[in-house]
């Protein structure tokens, strides 16, 4: 017989944050199917602020549990699992037929996948970073690509290679979700202690300038992340081969 005791009841705060993460991914959802595409967009934005916010009260306020880390996931998988992949359906995929529910539905997949990872790895993972790219980067790539696009509006290029490109992308950003891709997570960045005043300033100037160009800094800035995470494995994978080789020679 299990003698721990149950705590009865749920912590507040965090779990209503979480709740409107979760809505603003249902809303996102709501907003595709009406053709909505840049609300949308913005919608799942909004939920990656409250996604952020949820955690970080938790963890301020000591009020964490396994029931909040459950219910996160679940908002989770609406918001950077089915929010995106819908989005991304409905403003280019819907007339391709089963190669765009296909595409969406490999992102859907590989979001459950990679939540469910992340869920059996709580406590034990390195905390500098994520095995995979997370579903909040990855929904991220998809909504700043499809707002980008709405306010660039129509351009000189073929729209077949804009629809080839977005399937490309949807599909390789459900692929790294569920790769063993490292990525940096930035959670060892302490807010609390002092900084400089330059970086308090550069700071200041990339909010400036995504206030300027949200649409395509934000698309430029996930995309560059989803990249970063090959780039580091890259060079992980090679210091790996030059130690194995400097190895091997030491014991020849």
């Amino acid at each position: 017989m299990n003698t721990k005791k149950l705590k009865k009841g749920v912590y507040l705060l965090p779990n209503i944050l979480t709740t409107f993460g979760l809505f603003a991914g249902f809303f996102a959802i709501i907003l595709a199917t009406k053709g909505q595409y840049v609300d949308a967009a913005i919608a799942i934005f909004i939920a990656m602020l409250w996604d952020g916010l949820d955690g970080r009260v938790a963890r301020l306020t000591n009020t964490q549990s396994e029931f909040g880390e459950q219910y996160d996931s679940m908002a989770d998988m609406v918001s950077f699992g089915v929010a995106p992949a819908l989005l991304m359906y409905f403003y280019l995929f819907e007339s391709l037929g089963k190669i765009g529910w296909i595409a969406a539905f490999i992102y859907v997949a590989a979001g459950a996948l990679r939540l469910s990872r992340f869920n059996t790895q709580i406590g034990v993972e390195d905390k500098r970073y994520f095995q995979g790219l997370p579903s909040p980067a990855a929904a991220a790539l998809i909504a700043g690509l499809v707002w980008a696009k709405e306010v660039i509006g129509p351009s000189a290029y073929d729209e077949q290679y804009l629809v080839t490109g977005a399937w490309i992308i949807l599909v390789s950003a459900g692929i790294l979700m569920v790769s063993n891709v490292r990525y940096y997570s930035f959670k060892d960045i302490n807010l609390k202690g002092r900084s400089s005043f330059k970086l308090l300033l550069i700071a200041t100037l990339i909010l400036i300038v995504i206030s300027l160009w949200p649409s395509a800094i934000l698309f430029l800035f996930f995309f560059t992340y989803a990249l970063s995470g090959l780039v580091l494995t890259i060079i992980e994978v090679r210091k790996k081969r030059a130690i194995k080789k400097q190895t091997r020679k030491s014991l020849k």
